[in-house]
């Protein structure tokens, strides 16, 4: 894109998609910051919940799938290690290389901050039918998989 391109870009109002993906961030975001429990910043939130739904991962794997760097990553790791709510052990041989997992504390806190995804989930099932649920699910799975080709 060259700089005429990008002030072309700039001058274009925004589309119906990109107000509702917008929207639709700002309104997430806004509910996680007001149910975070225990001070966990969003990076830090990110990590566990990649580790719920990914399982183990080394920390290189991790910070790729978060899209940020390897030092970013590791100190998100450092301080949920202190809070003991993730572990990590040394992979086969080579002591350098760790695989990160959630510990039993940090599954606890991800229970407990469920409710908040449960309370966006029973809002959802609240004005969509059961067909349209399923059409969102599958859309949604679809954006998040599409944006985070971007991040590689």
């Amino acid at each position: 894109m060259t700089d005429t391109d990008a002030v072309h870009a700039q001058l274009r109002p925004p589309s119906e998609l990109e107000d509702a993906l917008s929207h639709l961030q700002c309104v997430l975001v806004a509910r996680r910051t007001a149910t975070n429990p225990e001070g966990i910043n969003w990076q830090q939130y990110d990590v566990l919940e990649m580790l719920r739904i990914r399982g183990a991962m080394n920390p290189s794997r991790l910070s790729e799938s978060l899209g940020v760097s390897r030092q970013t990553a590791s100190k998100a790791l450092r301080v949920l290690k202190d809070l003991e709510l993730i572990q990590q052990a040394a992979l086969g041989e080579d002591k350098r290389e760790h695989t990160t997992s959630l510990t039993s504390k940090g599954h606890a806190f991800l229970v407990s901050a469920a409710r908040s995804r449960q309370e966006n989930v029973q809002a959802a099932v609240e004005v969509l039918s059961p067909g349209e649920q399923a059409m969102f699910t599958e859309m949604c799975h679809k954006v998040a998989d599409s944006i985070d080709t971007l991040l590689h």
